[in-house]
């Protein structure tokens, strides 16, 4: 199944904490709680640090181009495969894209982004 939206959200530490509380209560109750793809920050500062522009260029070349490997990744981007292989790494961490490693002779990960747009929301 692919997701359209991916939300990012700012959320202090204790609003998580009360949120998770409240989906487990209604699944103890046995009521169906809605999966959501929303990935919580705790402020924009630390956002900041995982999603750069270098990064949002990486999940926009692997929407687009669909590369079948980092490999491949890099030389679209034009950089070099190692800092893109930990750019991967840290979207692939947080759940911004996923790779899927093939082994047919020498082993390949390929990066893929299941969502067309990343959604931001800021409490004020």
């Amino acid at each position: 199944m692919k997701v359209k939206n991916v939300k990012l959200e700012i959320m202090s530490e204790d609003q998580f904490i009360g949120e998770a509380k409240d989906v487990m209560k209604k699944l103890s109750k046995g009521v169906n709680v809605k999966a959501k793809s929303v990935i919580s920050f705790n402020s924009l500062s630390v956002m900041r640090k995982f999603i750069t522009d270098e990064r949002l260029k990486v999940l926009r070349a692997i929407k687009k181009h669909h590369p079948s490997s980092i490999y491949e990744l890099a030389k679209i981007l034009k950089r070099d495969t190692k800092n893109v292989a930990n750019d991967v790494g840290y979207l692939e961490d947080i759940g911004l894209l996923e790779v899927k490693k093939t082994k047919k002779g020498r082993q390949k990960s390929t990066p893929s982004v299941n969502y067309d747009k990343i959604l931001l929301e800021i409490p004020v």
